[in-house]
């Protein structure tokens, strides 16, 4: 069962690969750059950008560096908001917890409702990009974060919508 599961693991992209290649594809959506664009910046072909955003191709270090820079945000920009169990697919945890990976992929059943492939989010991110006055932007960033850590439930706008 073991060498299955490893085997498995082998074939399949790992889940950190995958989630760098989703914010390689967020960042670029946001900047409205295109495959075909990223890579000529890079110098690769639009396959390759396609396989790194789907997790297909893993990404090189010196490559991410080069990315980084290309679509200007820090390295660590491509690890931000990791799901705990992508986190817990890294080679290094495999290995460690070969014995509770059955375990740990029945605890986590696959679900695909990432808020950063909604189109609403790229359209906050986008719009909030565009406010001009820096200072303005981000105390409007700094409230949305605190609105979002607040207990305090607001009523639903549906509910006021005829108001």
């Amino acid at each position: 069962m073991k060498q299955e599961l490893k085997n498995k693991e082998e074939s399949e992209p790992n889940l950190i690969d995958v989630h760098v290649g989703k914010r390689i594809r967020l960042r670029r959506n946001i900047l409205h750059v295109t495959q075909q664009q990223l890579a000529e910046m890079l110098g690769l072909t639009f396959q390759q950008v396609q396989k790194y955003e789907k997790g297909q191709n893993r990404v090189g270090a010196s490559r991410l560096w080069d990315i980084s820079r290309v679509l200007n945000v820090p390295m660590s920009f491509f690890f931000e908001d990791m799901d705990e169990r992508a986190a817990a697919r890294s080679p290094r945890m495999l290995h460690r917890n070969m014995d509770n990976l059955e375990e740990l992929q029945e605890d986590h059943p696959v679900v695909d409702d990432d808020p950063m492939k909604r189109a609403e989010t790229l359209e906050l991110v986008r719009a909030y990009y565009k406010i001009p006055n820096r200072v303005v932007a981000k105390k409007l960033f700094d409230a949305i974060v605190l609105l979002s850590k607040s207990t305090y439930n607001l009523p639903n706008s549906d509910e006021n919508d005829d108001e």
